[in-house]
């Protein structure tokens, strides 16, 4: 049935926000106009539940500056959905903390996006990182589970292993990762962005930083956009003959919901081309059931599920069951989905063959939530000149791996099986 097509939402209720995040896709900072009011969202909570979903994660802005946040949570909750959220743990106190669980928030991801220096300058604010820990050991304390996300780039991505020690000591369950991309703020701040190339040297780290997780008991959960049929894609995964990219789930399993009740496929993708129609508009069924904004996965698995793909998308083994990665991606790097940059069997294929790929801003993103600028793909030879101008280049070389790593690093054996 269409209807138990969804089981997942990501719920912006507000795009008030108390930091000011280099990367933030939304550009959030002020409350969106014409946000739903307190009916409007437990309504809505109603329609979810009807159409079988599952779980809800709220998101902002920042969440907890809706003053009318833990309502909403408790409805989710009594609907029989579990309630979990996403923040950037600035100022979430241990009162606000026992609230949250007296409310049925089960589970937390607080964002940690480096050591504290390149953390705070991220996000915008002096004393972030401190107060994400503060939040962590205060959801400890009552009793909530969490985890955190972490975006990289070219500023965090040397400090991964050192991220992952101190979350991991802050007690996380589960941590998930993503590559920045440029959406709203990031794609204004396009230098901090990986390069396709530097791919090559992300994989091996992350892989050799998963297994020490998997060691020692927590669950490193790849994002949409990390991976694609590289020699580290099962374990990456899950470890098991099924774990690999399987296509892109707007739509299919997901659904993002923005503040003002805007529905997408998923909460990632821009606004303009994804959005299927508004909550005030139509009901959540009929958004779901006849929108072609949301109904772009529908063709996976068939001829037409392929028809979107142009550049190495195209010509690639995978492309049936990849279908281009993850469309968000794809769309803000070059305005449209089909052709992912951000692919290690890509990166890889491109290096046997002796090209390297680099992007560079060709239009400026306009300013206004979920946007995007476009951007040119260079392929060169592999051994062409690094540009002069780029000071933020990534090499395994720039990774800062601790004294735990080095001592390690002789008994650290990793199996390649594609």
């Amino acid at each position: 049935m269409s209807d138990r097509r969804i089981s997942y939402a990501v719920w912006e209720i507000t795009l008030k926000c108390n930091l000011a995040c280099q990367h933030c896709g939304s550009r959030a900072g002020h409350t969106r106009t014409k946000e739903l009011s307190t009916a409007e969202a437990l309504d809505l909570v109603k329609q979810m539940a009807d159409v079988g979903i599952t779980e809800v994660t709220l998101i902002g802005g920042e969440a907890f500056l809706r003053p009318d946040w833990l309502e909403i949570a408790q409805a989710i909750n009594q609907a029989g959905m579990l309630c979990g959220m996403t923040t950037g743990g600035y100022g979430i106190t241990l009162e606000t903390a026992r609230r949250m669980k007296a409310a049925g928030i089960q589970v937390v991801s607080v964002s940690v996006d480096g050591l504290e220096t390149t953390h705070d300058r991220l996000r915008g604010r002096q004393g972030s990182w401190q107060w994400a820990f503060k939040t962590m050991s205060h959801l400890k304390e009552v009793g909530i589970a969490f985890g955190c996300n972490t975006q990289i780039n070219r500023l965090s991505a040397p400090e991964f292993p050192s991220i992952y020690e101190h979350i991991r000591d802050a007690g996380i369950f589960a941590w998930q990762i993503q590559l920045t991309v440029p959406m709203g703020n990031a794609a204004d701040n396009s230098e901090i962005l990986l390069q396709p190339y530097e791919l090559l040297d992300i994989y091996p780290m992350i892989a050799r930083v998963a297994e020490r997780a998997q060691q020692e008991g927590i669950k490193l959960q790849p994002g949409n956009n990390i991976g694609y049929f590289g020699p580290y894609e099962r374990f990456l995964r899950g470890g098991s003959a099924w774990s690999f990219w399987q296509g892109c789930n707007a739509g299919l399993s997901t659904l993002g919901i923005e503040a003002d009740g805007a529905i997408k496929g998923c909460p990632s993708l821009p606004t303009s081309a994804y959005t299927g129609g508004n909550i005030r508009d139509y009901s959540l069924r009929t958004i779901i059931e006849e929108t072609e904004e949301l109904r772009f996965n529908l063709g996976a698995g068939t001829p037409k599920g392929t028809e979107h793909l142009w550049g190495f998308c195209k010509t690639c083994e995978f492309a049936e069951l990849c279908r281009g990665g993850c469309s968000w991606t794809a769309h803000v790097f070059f305005d449209k989905r089909g052709n992912n940059p951000y692919c290690h069997h890509r990166a890889l294929t491109q290096a046997k063959r002796g090209i390297r790929e680099r992007v560079f801003l060709k239009h400026q993103a306009e300013g206004k939530p979920f946007d995007n600028g476009e951007f040119a793909l260079i392929e060169e030879s592999i051994d062409a000149l690094w540009p002069e101008n780029d000071s933020l280049h990534f090499t395994a070389d720039s990774i800062q791996w601790s004294e735990s790593w080095q001592q390690k690093q002789e008994s650290y054996q990793f199996v390649i099986s594609n």
